[in-house]
């Protein structure tokens, strides 16, 4: 039997939540939907959230805190954005203060990407297909 499962959430733990906050703001411009002490939480363009959590707060309802990532090391998260106008997505990026981790190229699965890491480490990827259909 095929699940019906949907995607409709991603949460990152932050280690600071109004650094993260303003990060994701200027770097992609969401309407954010919530927005509590310890939580934050973005409306993405066809129905998809981002949430940012608080790292210890994020730990109360996993019974562990997640690691902290070393500052300059990268987290085990990859976030894959397409966009219409890449070089404006790579200057808010980089704006935002958005560390280039490789800068936009044709990628051999047909996209052209650039990678970043966000303030904690997040890998961030802006792209689009090369041959549009």
């Amino acid at each position: 039997m095929r699940s019906t499962a949907r995607h409709v959430l991603t949460i990152l733990a932050v280690s600071d939540l109004s650094r993260a906050v303003a990060f994701y703001r200027e770097a992609f411009g969401w309407e954010q939907l919530v927005e509590v002490p310890v939580y934050a939480e973005f409306a993405l363009p066809g129905g998809m959230r981002l949430g940012l959590y608080e790292r210890q707060g994020f730990g109360r309802n996993t019974g562990q805190v997640p690691a902290r990532i070393a500052e300059r090391q990268l987290a085990p998260t990859e976030l894959y954005f397409h966009v219409d106008d890449i070089q404006s997505a790579i200057d808010r990026l980089a704006r935002a203060g958005a560390r280039c981790l490789s800068p936009l190229a044709p990628r051999d699965w047909g996209d052209e990407a650039a990678y970043f890491a966000d303030p904690d480490g997040n890998v961030l990827v802006v792209a689009r297909p090369i041959n549009p259909t």
